[in-house]
């Protein structure tokens, strides 16, 4: 069966994505695995999306379907535990919810559920696909024969060889003691990565607070992982008012403004996902 690329939803209002709206989408074949997609925005500049991994599910490469791009990515583990692999160092790191990875281009990767139940992740890429960042660039790298999901290297070396070994690391776990934090009015911002394409951040309101009108410099998504909260997007044709409750996502486009406001008594908790820069003057 003939690869099929993975839509493209583009939206030019602000948009709120829940699970009967987003769009769905299975990657991969026989050889490198299947997954489940959703597909929260992908446009010029920032591609975002929850994949699912299933007990036992693991995704893998293939040369229809490889799995190196020209891009910088950041995983989000919204529910359950992943092994995320370079499979051409055999480097392993292992995120639980609430944990992020982060890797650069050309980086193979591969990812194996860990846990008993099923794994989400929330995915960040930017250059995004519309660039030629993924599947196009994929097919001009060397294909990867021989993936290791283990570096044999620190056998007999570990601890004592740590600071050799990880400066040859491609993966950066990004537990929450390695964020870091920006005090933005009312805002708890935790930078997860800032790089010259993507700004990834999880973010804190607290209960009956609002954060001072925004923008970013480029296309937004917020989604939300616990709690609810409202957006004031003032400059939107249609909706202006929003509701966003955990595990949806609302889309900013580039240009837009907006306004977080917390009504309810429980802190809300988003991360935030902007391409190419963070925030716009």
């Amino acid at each position: 069966m003939a690869r099929r690329a993975t839509p493209r939803p583009v939206f030019d209002q602000p948009h709120v994505v829940t699970s009967e709206n987003v769009t769905r989408h299975l990657w991969g074949d026989a050889e490198s695995g299947y997954v489940g997609d959703e597909v929260l925005l992908s446009t010029d500049t920032l591609h975002a999306l929850v994949f699912t991994l299933p007990p036992g599910g693991r995704f893998g490469h293939s040369p229809d379907n490889r799995t190196v791009f020209a891009a910088d990515e950041v995983y989000v583990v919204l529910e359950g535990t992943i092994g995320v692999i370079d499979p051409a160092i055999g480097q392993v790191v292992r995120a639980r919810a609430g944990d992020g990875v982060f890797f650069r281009r050309d980086t193979w990767h591969h990812g194996v559920n860990w846990g008993p139940g099923p794994v989400r992740v929330l995915e960040f890429f930017s250059p995004p696909p519309a660039t030629g960042a993924s599947s196009v660039y994929a097919k001009t790298v060397p294909y990867l024969e021989e993936p290791l999901h283990a570096n044999d290297d620190i056998l007999g070396n570990w601890p004592m060889g740590r600071a050799a070994i990880e400066d040859k690391d491609s993966l950066q776990l990004i537990e929450d003691r390695d964020l870091r934090w920006r005090s933005e009015g009312t805002l708890q911002v935790g930078l997860m990565c800032s790089t010259e394409h993507l700004t990834v951040a999880q973010v804190h309101l607290l209960p009956g607070t609002a954060s001072a009108t925004r923008k970013h410099a480029g296309d937004g998504l917020l989604h939300v992982t616990s709690g609810e909260v409202h957006v004031h997007t003032p400059d939107a044709d249609a909706g202006t008012w929003w509701r966003v409750r955990t595990g949806e996502s609302i889309v900013i486009p580039e240009g837009f403004a907006y306004r977080l406001v917390n009504q309810s008594a429980d802190t809300v908790t988003l991360i935030s996902g902007s391409a190419p820069g963070y925030l716009s003057d």
